[in-house]
């Protein structure tokens, strides 16, 4: 919930931000030189493609929510609790690296089943690798979808 919680307070931050930078933007478009519509219209941009950015990483995490809730009430929502941890908190290198293998090894089994693809998003997630994370789940909800 905490997660739900941060990313909604920087929506809203976000929200704010576009709203003044809109603002700027539409008093550059007004001066009428031609360097300040420009860059009225360069500020313009920016609130779009941000606003842009936002809805697409809030879909992607809803629609990985859902699948985690159904992969939850299937019992097979991954379970890293026994994995050891540094003091940091995150999961030993080496422990992370030999549960991945075997994520992999699901994957390659079953290479059109999406909650193998859900386990290995995961991951590569605890192994830091949020790059390929991201790849694994987008595949994830492609195979769900279908």
């Amino acid at each position: 919930m905490n997660a739900k919680r941060v990313a909604l307070g920087l929506t809203a931050v976000l929200l704010v931000y576009v709203v003044l930078l809109g603002g700027r933007a539409v008093a550059l478009l007004r001066d009428g030189g031609v360097a300040a519509v420009l860059l009225g219209i360069g500020v313009l941009l920016l609130p779009i493609l941000g606003v842009w950015i936002v809805v697409q990483t809030l879909r992607f995490g809803m629609r990985t929510e859902r699948l985690a809730k159904r992969l939850d009430a299937e019992g097979g929502l991954p379970d890293t609790s026994e994995l050891p941890r540094r003091p940091s908190g995150r999961i030993d290198r080496d422990a992370a690296d030999e549960w991945f293998e075997q994520r992999r090894a699901e994957v390659r089994t079953a290479p059109d089943d999406w909650r193998a693809w859900f386990r290995l998003a995961h991951s590569y997630d605890i192994a830091g690798d949020r790059r390929r994370a991201r790849e694994a789940m987008r595949h994830a909800h492609q195979l769900a979808d279908n």
